[in-house]
């Protein structure tokens, strides 16, 4: 011991080149922490936003079979735009998860004679979407498959592709004393450009009810075609954990109301009427042409466009948060007349939360 001392203190070190060795091994540490942070995150964004490959094989595999069997259309128009029936629209490139969505809504109503669906897809899925819905019957209701990206579909010049319901990651603090690490984080889900075609499309309709491909329905919505929305262009939930203030950063300098709650796509009520007196659709237009630029552009004009046009669904029709939030309460899921599937851990991933798939 003596003599690993003595040459210890025969040893000269200089503290300041330790720090500086030390700071360097820290900076070289934290720049490759951040590297794979960041490469951690694209991965999971590809996973995502990548269909997985069964379904993609499903889809050439229906389109091929379309053609091959020269099946043809059980023209069914008269229902397609009879106004007194129970219309449901579905955006979608998923046939099995559009496929589920009408499925589960036909299983648990009391009547589907009066149901129509509409699945509005692209030019990719359009003949597969065909081929499985005229292969595959749900009760008494009829399904018509549109291309929203075919002009000769309703007339009018199309946007360019289908884009589905947008969804925003968005994360504050849950007080002003928390740290970053302790920030909330919700998802919201809103409309996207192909909904604003929607009265284009449907011109004959006075009301819709427009689902997303990431919900399960569980119990009857035959009650909402009674619901009287007092006016407002759309029924929807809202979700009060996210107040508009709170969104600044993506509404900028805009005039809203910064206590009102933000609010989610998924199952809606629309009043086709009442959207085409207050020509919606063209306050959206010019509120995206002005916003182009900014990051957020689809919620901030969908926010803004819809701001007083909202009616607060009851809690009890949708339970969101199964393709994010680990901790949902299992009674709350049985309870729930609409379950959704909103954020990036969708049911037909992989990644999807294992308990709710």
């Amino acid at each position: 011991m003596e003599a690993v001392i003595a040459r210890a203190k025969s040893v000269s070190l200089d503290c300041n080149n330790v720090d500086k060795k030390l700071r360097q091994i820290f900076d070289l540490t934290e720049d490759e922490a951040n590297f794979h942070m960041k490469q951690s995150a694209f991965l999971y964004q590809l996973a995502v936003q990548t269909m997985p490959k069964s379904l993609h094989c499903l889809s050439m595999r229906l389109t091929v079979e379309y053609f091959r069997d020269h099946l043809f259309d059980k023209e069914l128009s008269e229902k397609y735009s009879d106004p007194t029936l129970q219309h449901y629209v579905i955006f979608s490139n998923n046939v099995i998860a559009s496929s589920v969505v009408i499925n589960s809504t036909v299983v648990h109503a009391r009547d589907t004679v009066n149901q129509v669906f509409h699945v509005l897809t692209d030019w990719q899925n359009y003949y597969a979407m065909k081929h499985w819905f005229l292969r595959n019957t749900f009760g008494d209701a009829v399904v018509q498959v549109l291309n929203i990206e075919d002009p000769d579909s309703y007339g009018k010049a199309t946007l360019s592709h289908l884009t589905l319901p947008v969804e925003f990651r968005v994360s504050f603090p849950s007080n002003d004393s928390a740290p970053a690490i302790h920030n909330r984080t919700q998802y919201v889900s809103i409309f996207s450009h192909s909904h604003y075609l929607l009265p284009e499309i449907f011109k004959n309709l006075e009301k819709v009810v427009v689902l997303d491909d990431d919900v399960v329905v569980q119990q009857d919505l035959s009650a909402l075609w009674s619901l009287n929305m007092g006016g407002k262009v759309t029924g929807a939930i809202e979700i009060c954990s996210v107040k508009m203030d709170q969104l600044q950063s993506y509404l900028g300098e805009h005039s809203f109301q910064k206590h009102s709650c933000s609010w989610m796509s998924g199952l809606n009520v629309i009043d086709l009427a009442r959207w085409r007196d207050l020509d919606i659709s063209e306050t959206y237009w010019k509120l995206v042409k002005e916003v182009s630029m900014k990051e957020g552009s689809a919620l901030l004009a969908t926010l803004l466009t819809f701001q007083d046009q909202i009616y607060a669904l009851d809690r009890v029709w949708v339970l969101s948060g199964l393709g994010h939030d680990y901790g949902l309460d299992i009674e709350g899921i049985k309870k729930a007349a609409v379950l959704h599937y909103n954020g990036n851990m969708k049911p037909w991933l992989d990644l999807g939360i294992p308990k709710y798939k």
